[in-house]
């Protein structure tokens, strides 16, 4: 990722998380409204939920520019994630429900750049996560 992308991102994140509540709570709105049949793997309440979401979602843009640095931090959570029945065929539906809760969170500061740098990154890190679930997977087999 370039400088100018991760900028894009963090400063774009900066008023995300000013809104964090509500940018959560849209997110798995919209996740569940996409694909329902992932709700049975949400125990809980969807604000706790949430709110952990927006916490990965800073660590990991916070640590951006460090992008080598965090991979293994990336890898053990997707590790985590198996033990849900999480597996690759969920990712682009998380990542279609990520982008538009920006787009709808972030209004007019939307623009086809940071549309770009944003699904760069998901895409960086859903693939780390993907090769880190196989891994997982195929140990246990």
């Amino acid at each position: 990722m370039t400088p100018e992308k991760i900028n894009l991102i963090k400063s774009s994140w900066s008023y995300v998380i000013t809104h964090s509540e509500q940018a959560g709570e849209l997110f798995y709105q919209k996740l569940f409204e996409t694909a329902p049949h992932l709700r049975p793997m949400f125990k809980g309440d969807v604000r706790e939920q949430s709110q952990k979401l927006i916490s990965m979602v800073t660590v990991v843009i916070t640590k951006l520019d460090k992008l080598e640095q965090i991979l293994p931090e990336v890898a053990a959570l997707a590790k985590r994630h198996v033990k849900y029945g999480v597996n690759k065929n969920h990712f682009p539906v998380v990542g279609g429900a990520l982008i538009w809760t920006l787009e709808q969170g972030l209004a007019e500061r939307w623009t086809p750049q940071l549309k770009a740098a944003w699904v760069e990154v998901y895409e960086i890190l859903s693939k780390a996560m993907i090769t880190a679930m196989e891994e997982e997977l195929s140990l246990a087999a």
